[in-house]
């Protein structure tokens, strides 16, 4: 590669590649200049947010991947609700690695988040900004910016999980699912994203799936409710959440996120963390892990190594699952690894809090595909919205 004072890059590569590559931008629509640009701004954003793994090089720099280069496209403002410690946040906004592939930033800005732990949202502010709010929703909820083009969230789950009490959405943590009914009644997004564990769509659930349905739906909204095994997405573990995302009626249904893997490919959890075997308990990094004795049921649970590791729970009261090979329970930072957070989140909080924040989140991974796939939605609206009607026709002719 050529070097000089001015802005010029000059470099030789392989006319194979050279063709590969202006085949995909072209595929994409974006130019090899805008494309560069924003891969080598990423790169260097990248390097001087280097975590402590990256100084033992436990990982390698950013895959530069090839995608649609969002530099000059429009952003879209974005509510997130029930936040957490950002998981979904972090999906949307994109611009980070795991398992040595690149997730490219998406147009995203995230203008205001809230969540009632005050921990989690100190790993939040820590690692994505200082717009999260922390506090009870409805004291809050008057604060929201008066519109937004998308909302997102995770309502609580407790009274509607297996493993909570299955009063389902008449329970005081899983009914506020209605602030995010009154966030989409005063915001009016162009789409929203609610996020709810599997148990939602079982039958004794069946009542509770109506409820909440129906109080989106008398918004105006046509809804998508699907079952997204993470998994299928690249995330090492058999981790199954509902997704209900909705748009105003007469616009552009939306689509999910074609799956990226299959049971013959799925990620393994020595894939996901065997490089970690070897590094010492670090509790400036979350390498740290609960010393809890073996427990009946999910507390005396291990990981294969060439499986998915189990679902990554929020309550598990440090029965976390044993490490595959080494005679302990999964560290915080592997736990982080498997729900796809990359080595440079850092939790700010200690063992069990840590525990939570890890369970309780999306994984970025698949909400980063979920995110892909609203903004493929947003776009088509804007586009068939950009076409000449009938009406218009005449009137130009």
């Amino acid at each position: 590669m050529a070097r000089s004072d001015s802005g010029r890059v000059v470099i030789e590569v392989d006319p194979k590649t050279k063709r590969k590559l202006y085949a995909s931008l072209a595929l994409s629509g974006s130019t090899l200049k805008g494309w560069f640009s924003t891969v080598a701004e990423e790169y260097c954003t990248y390097g001087k947010t280097a975590s402590l793994f990256q100084k033992d090089s436990l990982i390698s720099p950013p895959t530069l991947a090839v995608g649609t280069s969002y530099r000059t496209q429009k952003k879209y403002s974005v509510v997130s609700m029930f936040s957490g410690c950002g998981g979904m946040d972090l999906g949307f906004g994109g611009g980070f690695e795991i398992f040595g592939k690149r997730y490219p930033k998406l147009p995203y800005e995230i203008l205001w988040a809230n969540d009632l732990n005050e921990a989690a949202c100190r790993t939040y502010k820590k690692n994505l900004g200082d717009h999260i709010h922390p506090g009870d929703i409805w004291n809050l909820i008057s604060t929201m910016p008066k519109k937004a083009d998308v909302l997102i969230g995770g309502f609580p789950c407790q009274d509607i999980s297996i493993n909570g009490k299955g009063v389902g959405v008449s329970g005081a943590r899983s009914g506020l699912y209605r602030a995010m009914v009154a966030a989409v009644d005063k915001l009016r997004p162009k789409v929203f994203v609610a996020e709810n564990v599997r148990a939602l769509l079982m039958k004794s659930r069946s009542d509770s799936l109506k409820q909440v349905v129906n109080d989106f739906s008398d918004l105006g909204y046509t809804l998508s409710v699907q079952l997204y095994k993470a998994v299928d997405y690249g995330v090492p573990q058999i981790r199954e959440r509902v997704f209900i995302v909705g748009v105003p009626n007469g616009r552009p249904k939306f689509l999910p996120p074609a799956v990226e893997r299959n049971r013959e490919t799925w990620m393994t959890s020595d894939e996901a963390i065997g490089d970690l075997m070897d590094l010492v308990e670090d509790p400036a990094i979350n390498h740290v892990w609960s010393r809890a004795n073996v427990s009946p049921e999910q507390g005396n649970r291990k990981i294969s190594a060439n499986k998915p590791a189990h679902t990554i729970r929020a309550e598990c009261h440090g029965n976390i699952q044993f490490h595959y090979k080494l005679p302990r329970r999964l560290s915080m930072r592997e736990a982080a690894r498997i729900q796809t957070f990359p080595d440079n989140f850092i939790f700010d909080s200690k063992l069990r809090e840590t525990e939570r924040q890890v369970g309780n989140a999306v994984p970025p991974v698949l909400a980063w595909h979920i995110a892909n796939a609203v903004h493929r939605n947003l776009n088509e609206d804007e586009t068939r919205s950009a076409k000449p009607t009938n009406s218009t026709r005449k009137k130009n002719v």
